[in-house]
């Protein structure tokens, strides 16, 4: 009989700030989404503490105080990895190190980590290397003289595990080097773009985890890998669909986050043109999530920088199944109501008066409403093609 292998999951502290740009409520939610960004990567949280600071130490980040309650918590409990909400400076990582002497990220190396486990192919993984070793360069001062004793976990996967002679000069070589090899991958992949002929472009975006993958597999009756973790997919993946008879091709892209790391928005452009040149966007949002509003500001903002935030969009509320809110009874005159005790008839209601009959409410999981979304899907894609092949106009009936 086989062994069940257990998890050795790594014990991780969080570090967080509160300052005039997030009151303690946004500091937590960023905190809460960092520990799932942990888990992802094989890290178990153990400890979060966090500091009111309204300018960062510029030698450790934290002040004083609170360095040396971390340092003592990590000493006692053994604590292998400490990781900032915030980027860090290469000179408060190296300072950090020397005082608390354990593996130290911050919320960038971690998504860079996550990013490194989750490549799969050739193109994917280029493009994190390259935005590894530009997050790198600044900080190969100091990382050097630690890296035999932080080998492998969490943070150091990747360009982090070769040779000691990886000095700036083979760095800059390096990035140079990736750089021209996405560039001619880049051709590639806008040859095989043009190639896919006259068909409409469906995207699905989103924030990340929020059901984009399982959605992709219920509409184009495909396996795309799907999975309860942030980025559980890099590689763009792109399906032949087809609704009653008209064909469009889907794509499903990486998941946006907030405070998503500069390099990786760098790397990941040729991911992001699958976006740019969609005829249509299906902006899936996870609708259980207590901060969903919020996500989607963060999604349209990256949609803004790259030139496709007035695209056709789609709002597929995704989740249904799991929304949940908090009641009222109506005996009580009190309490007000908020957005906590909406109900997904009070969202529906908010939502349908902001983007009019462009939101949609579905659960891909259950399946849930599917038809509606074919149907609406169905309508605009048939819109967008025969504005395109007006001769064709008799082929595609209206959905019935």
């Amino acid at each position: 009989m086989l062994e069940k292998k257990t998890l050795d999951y790594e014990k991780v502290v969080l570090i967080g700030v509160v300052n005039q740009q997030q009151d303690e409520e946004k500091s937590k939610e960023y905190l809460d989404e960092l520990e799932f960004l942990t888990y992802t990567a094989g890290g178990e949280v153990i400890k979060r503490f966090t500091q009111r600071i309204d300018i960062p130490n510029p030698k450790t980040f934290i002040g004083a105080g609170k360095m040396e309650e971390v340092a003592v918590f990590v000493k006692n409990e053994e604590i292998g990895t400490v990781v900032f909400d915030d980027e860090l400076s290469p000179a408060q990582q190296k300072n950090i190190e020397k005082i608390l002497r354990c593996k130290i990220l911050d919320r960038t190396s971690l998504i860079l980590d996550i990013f490194a486990q989750r490549a799969q192919t050739s193109y994917a993984r280029t493009q994190v290397e390259l935005a590894q070793y530009q997050y790198l360069l600044p900080r190969l001062a100091g990382l050097w003289t630690h890296l035999e004793r932080q080998r492998g976990g969490i943070g150091m996967r990747g360009p982090g595990e070769t040779e000691i002679e990886t000095d700036r000069r083979i760095v800059r070589d390096r990035i140079s080097l990736l750089k021209k090899k996405l560039v001619t991958i880049d051709k590639q992949m806008a040859t095989q773009r043009s190639n896919r002929g006259a068909l409409v472009r469906v995207a699905l975006v989103g924030y990340t985890n929020v059901g984009k993958s399982t959605l992709m597999n219920v509409i184009s009756k495909s396996e795309v890998f799907a999975e309860n973790k942030l980025f559980a997919t890099l590689d763009t993946t792109v399906r032949k669909v087809v609704i009653r008879n008209l064909p469009f091709l889907l794509s499903d892209t990486v998941g946006f986050i907030r405070k998503l790391p500069t390099q990786l928005v760098e790397s990941f452009k040729s991911t992001l043109d699958e976006v740019r040149e969609a005829d249509l966007l299906l902006h899936v949002v996870d609708i259980s999530h207590p901060n969903f509003e919020e996500h989607i500001a963060s999604v349209n903002s990256i949609l803004a920088e790259i030139d496709s935030k007035d695209k056709p969009t789609i709002t597929v509320f995704n989740k249904i199944d799991n929304y949940s809110h908090e009641t009222i009874d109506e005996d009580d005159l009190v309490t007000e109501k908020t957005k906590v005790h909406y109900t997904l008839e009070d969202w529906k209601n908010t939502w349908m008066s902001t983007v009019g009959d462009n939101a949609l409410f579905i659960s891909a999981l259950n399946k849930e409403n599917l038809e509606d979304f074919r149907k609406k899907v169905y309508s605009e894609v048939r819109k967008i093609h025969i504005s395109r092949f007006p001769y064709n106009h008799f082929l595609y009936q209206e959905y019935d």
